[in-house]
């Protein structure tokens, strides 16, 4: 991947300016992994290898008595493989670090992930707790709150004693008001007895009173009768 730089001065801010994309930079760097490609000057040892296979499979297909040429180019294509190798088992190296680099994150990852939801769990848990913790806390305000009304109460003896007063004063009321009912009820009587009496008496006179006018109205119709009887009637009064 190409870089443009600005130098700038004292004070100023150096800005990096990138020749290539983030897309071109992948195919770049595909194609150098691929070609064992590490600098973008000279032959890609992919390429010399190549050329060095490609001279020794010339040489040895010659009928000619060239053994010593071929040795040589062997040698050569061989310590050309050993140079392009070594890169080969450094990127294996690097890959399988990468892969256990991998495993471990997603372990690690796994294991966050993991402790993540016992937090959850805790959290759930310590809310759980602290509702029940504002209950209970409830539950003793009121409890004292009654425990302060109680104080200010008087005394079991006290309250007993008043009540013990209280119910002999009733029992006292209900003395009393036996004794007035039974007193109202013969006073009932007793009036009823009067009234009785009172309308006797009553009868009794009027009827005293009807003989008094009886014996009245005789006692007058008998003189009267026997003067009428002396003079002869009212016809001989009449008369004279």
């Amino acid at each position: 991947m190409l870089k443009g730089r600005k130098t700038a001065g004292r004070g100023e801010t150096v800005a990096a300016h990138y020749a290539f994309g983030p897309l071109e930079d992948d195919i770049i760097i595909k194609h150098r992994l691929l070609t064992r490609t590490t600098t973008t000057r000279g032959e890609p040892p992919l390429k010399k290898l190549q050329k060095k296979f490609t001279a020794f499979a010339v040489e040895v297909e010659k009928d000619a008595d060239n053994h010593g040429d071929c040795e040589r180019l062997a040698k050569a294509f061989l310590q050309e493989l050993n140079t392009f190798e070594i890169p080969l088992l450094k990127s294996k190296a690097i890959i399988d670090a990468n892969v256990r680099e991998k495993e471990n994150f997603n372990e690690l990852k796994n294991e966050i992930n993991r402790q993540i939801l016992l937090a959850q769990d805790d959290i759930e848990d310590l809310k759980k707790q602290l509702e029940d913790s504002k209950i209970e806390r409830q539950h003793k305000e009121e409890c004292e709150a009654i425990r302060k009304l109680i104080a200010m109460q008087p005394p079991r003896s006290a309250t007993q004693k008043t009540i013990t007063e209280l119910e002999q004063e009733i029992a006292s009321l209900e003395s009393e008001n036996t004794s007035g009912s039974r007193t109202l009820e013969l006073r009932k009587k007793q009036f009823s007895l009067l009234l009785h009496v009172v309308d006797e008496l009553q009868n009794t006179i009027e009827e005293e009173q009807r003989s008094l006018m009886e014996e009245m109205r005789t006692s007058i119709d008998e003189p009267r009768a026997a003067l009428e009887d002396a003079t002869g009637g009212p016809e001989a009064m009449a008369l004279d």
